[in-house]
């Protein structure tokens, strides 16, 4: 995961070992150099600026890195293949975003793209070039990632900031939180059974799409009352600012995957979502109270 144009490309010789290799994905011939030293079997690509709503303030940065740069990497790894005659097997992290104001609900691989944000364009395209690799005869697929949440998640995402200040004003810390729109609806997955899931597509028997995602709704809203819950506040309302500003230029109103192909690779989710807002807030709570000490 990387900001701006740095990336990091997570490349695997059979999976006993992974090794980081800093990258820059606006460098074709700094990414080819790389891949060709490292000579990967298998190459997953989860390089990129992350944040949806970054990519409003940088819209041209965000095509070039998220819509291009894997584009890059993809021509490198099917010039190796076709010089070694191995397979190089790639899975491109891509995004629910692709789906835009999708009017499936829920999603499946053959839903139409209608993304409605600079990140999900720049998902979008990338997507569709993994699908023209993989015509040409690479074994290229793509993870549709939905959200993938952890307490290592930066505070700069509705996640994190809702647990985060949700344990700071358990511990009196603080005495709002702020927020924009609460009842868009998303899926919210366990990011290590995220990691899993991109593991078993590179393993699959032939490459495609496949949508990584819990396949349960749930609103920012919904993410709200399970973290007060968990603290002991039932009555939260007091404690919450609704704030325009947050709000962005476009947000897909409703994004839950159906996750039945992968469910055919024998991956499920491990972490309910009440599980995971849990966890996530003990996590801030212990972090806060070590500071605290």
């Amino acid at each position: 995961m990387c900001h701006s144009a740095a990336g990091a490309v997570r490349l695997e010789r059979d999976f006993p070992t992974a090794s980081a290799h800093v990258a820059d994905l606006a460098d074709a011939v700094g990414i080819t150099a790389l891949i060709d030293a490292v000579e990967p079997t298998h190459l997953i690509n989860l390089a990129g600026n992350t944040s949806v709503a970054r990519s409003w303030q940088f819209p041209a940065e965000t095509a070039e890195i998220l819509g291009v740069g894997p584009v890059r990497i993809l021509e490198a790894a099917w010039q190796l293949g076709e010089r070694t005659g191995r397979r190089v097997t790639f899975v491109q992290a891509s995004s629910a975003e692709i789906f835009g104001d999708a009017t499936d609900v829920p999603q499946t691989e053959s839903t139409f793209r209608r993304p409605v944000t600079p990140y999900g364009a720049a998902k979008s395209f990338a997507h569709e070039m993994v699908g023209v690799y993989r015509k040409r005869g690479m074994f290229a697929s793509s993870a549709v990632l939905y959200n993938h949440e952890s307490p290592n998640r930066p505070a700069s995402f509705v996640s994190r900031k809702i647990t985060r200040e949700v344990a700071r004003i358990s511990l009196g810390l603080s005495d709002q939180l702020a927020l924009g729109n609460i009842d868009v609806h998303r899926d919210w997955g366990y990011a290590p059974d995220y990691v899993d899931a991109m593991l078993r597509i590179s393993r699959a028997d032939a490459p495609s799409d496949f949508i990584v995602a819990t396949g349960v709704s749930h609103s920012v809203r919904d993410f709200v009352d399970a973290a007060f819950r968990r603290v002991g506040i039932e009555d939260w309302d007091r404690f919450v600012h609704i704030d325009p500003a947050f709000y962005r230029p476009a947000d897909p109103k409703e994004l839950v995957g159906n996750p039945q192909r992968l469910r055919d690779l024998g991956w499920g989710p491990t972490v309910t979502f009440e599980e995971l807002v849990h966890l996530m807030v003990d996590s801030d709570l212990a972090e806060l109270r070590v500071h605290q000490e």
